[in-house]
């Protein structure tokens, strides 16, 4: 089947962005133009009802869904209005979550830490966001016949490099300095940098190493001086292991279920990409962060960034096509407007979070768990429930154009270890179900969609009275065809006619 042309390409992610000179020592980044989009209010009765609606969402979790211990924090206008533990930190000690002490792992979601801190060395005209990443480091990635990749090109994941593994380890003995990780396993580049966003740990890694090197201080040092302690966020850290004998205690245990008991697990290291995951943090710091970052980088009279770089760096930087949110600079954009919604989430094998701001509204929640394998869902669909719980959508007016020409079938994703063999079980099987509805087989799931727009699709599947709904774009590229969610800005799918 002929494809070219089908639909719009990829919106090149340079041309999107507004800051593309160097930055002057003190000088403020170029913010880009707001739009005139109206911004919704947050509904005071909703917002009044919410605790209530948490609690009962995660009491249903706490019994379902496989979760041992959760934290939730709703931030608005300045004040923490919502900061509760369920379940246990420690289940056989019966220790309850505390959620101003209990320590979760974040995740990924540490990687908004490491964005920051590498923006503020923009800010202070020690980096610019254009010029070669190696200019930065002390090693060099090989181009292999392809540009440099720049410091924007870490910001939107658009490195153009293979994904890594073993970032994630059991045993304290396997972890190295993050610095030696980088240097002994730089990815294969497998296209031109700035052409497709595929989530890179390794370009968050090297984000943080660039920190480490203008600086002059570690990284680990670095944030708590320029972040952690001018927040007062006292029990953060991105240490392994912690400090004090105190955040040892206070780590909440990582569970698996086994025979429907659940097992407790040791602890996890991920020191070998320390910037891009290693954090550890409480409720009651995370709200600190959120509320400094819908309030222009600045907490309690403590400024971490100026209010021109916090409205850049939360403005859109790169998207797969002009119907799906995409990234800014480090965050990824969960809604494009009613309200805009950003954050970022987390997955190490035993904790499952997410952080959500609304910049527009003074509003954020962020949201860890810990339990078997089914308390990651149940932090997706906590997330997605407060989204349409506080901002409700209407399904969208389906479209009866023209007949679909985007070739359905086998697709594949771009974040994958492009140097190993490839599995087709985790491949992604399109199929007609006919009146503009097609079927999605991943590899664990199965849902259905429906057509509102030239190959657009919006999921009926499990969708909750007031969404989100999620979408699904069929877009052409030079590369070949390619399918991407709206609910996941960081990966692209490439169509494959075979399982080669």
């Amino acid at each position: 089947m002929t494809t070219a042309g089908f639909c719009r390409g990829m919106a090149s992610p340079l041309a999107v962005a507004l800051a593309t000179l160097m930055i002057a020592p003190g000088a403020a980044l170029a913010a880009q133009p707001a739009t005139e989009t109206a911004v919704p209010e947050v509904d005071a009765t909703r917002l009044a009802q919410l605790p209530a609606f948490i609690d009962t969402m995660v009491a249903d979790q706490l019994e379902n869904s496989e979760v041992a211990g959760a934290v939730v924090t709703v931030v608005n206008d300045g004040e923490v209005i919502f900061n509760k533990g369920y379940g246990y930190q420690n289940i056989e000690a019966g220790t309850p979550v505390n959620p101003d002490a209990t320590l979760f792992r974040p995740g990924s979601v540490s990687k908004l830490f490491a964005w920051t801190a590498l923006m503020q060395q923009v800010e202070q005209g020690k980096v610019d966001l254009d010029a070669d990443i190696n200019e930065y480091i002390d090693f060099e990635i090989p181009r292999n016949g392809f540009e440099p990749i720049t410091v924007r090109n870490l910001f939107s994941h658009t490195p153009g490099m293979s994904d890594v593994g073993g970032i994630i380890v059991r045993d304290p003995k396997d972890v190295l300095e993050f610095e030696e990780w980088i240097k002994a396993r730089v990815p294969r580049r497998v296209w031109a940098p700035g052409v497709e966003t595929a989530y890179s740990n390794y370009g968050s890694a090297i984000a943080g190493y660039i920190v480490q090197r203008v600086s002059g201080e570690s990284f680990e040092d670095y944030v708590e001086r320029h972040i952690f302690q001018p927040l007062g966020m006292d029990n953060t850290t991105v240490r392994e292991p912690f400090d004090t004998p105190e955040m040892k205690a206070n780590l909440a245990t990582g569970y698996r279920v086994e025979d429907g008991k659940m097992i407790p697990q040791d602890p996890e290291y991920v020191g070998n990409i320390l910037p891009a995951g290693s954090s550890s943090s409480t409720g009651a710091d995370m709200a600190k962060f959120m509320m400094a970052m819908v309030n222009g980088g600045e907490l309690n009279g403590n400024r971490i960034l100026q209010p021109e770089t916090v409205q850049m760096m939360q403005g859109n930087l790169s998207s797969f096509t002009d119907n799906l949110p995409g990234m800014a600079y480090g965050f990824m954009v969960y809604r494009d407007e009613g309200p805009r919604l950003i954050g970022h989430g987390g997955n190490t094998g035993d904790f499952h979070s997410d952080l959500v701001i609304a910049p527009d509204l003074d509003l954020g929640y962020f949201i860890s768990m810990t339990g078997g394998e089914g308390s990651s869902e149940a932090r997706t669909v906590l997330k997605r429930a407060i989204e349409g719980f506080l901002f409700p959508q209407q399904p969208a007016p389906r479209w009866d154009g023209e007949e679909e020409t985007a070739p359905l079938g086998r697709y594949r994703s771009n974040r994958r270890d492009f140097g190993r063999p490839v599995n087709p079980e985790y491949d992604t099987i399109v199929t007609s179900l006919g009146n503009g509805r097609i079927e999605i087989k991943g590899y664990d799931d199965t849902s259905t969609w429906e057509r509102v727009g030239p190959h657009l699709y919006e999921k009926v599947t499990d969708v909750p009275e007031g969404g989100p709904y999620d979408r699904v774009e069929f877009y052409d590229t030079p590369r070949g065809p390619r399918m991407a969610y709206g609910s996941s800005p960081y990966t692209a799918y490439h169509y494959v006619d075979s399982e080669e």
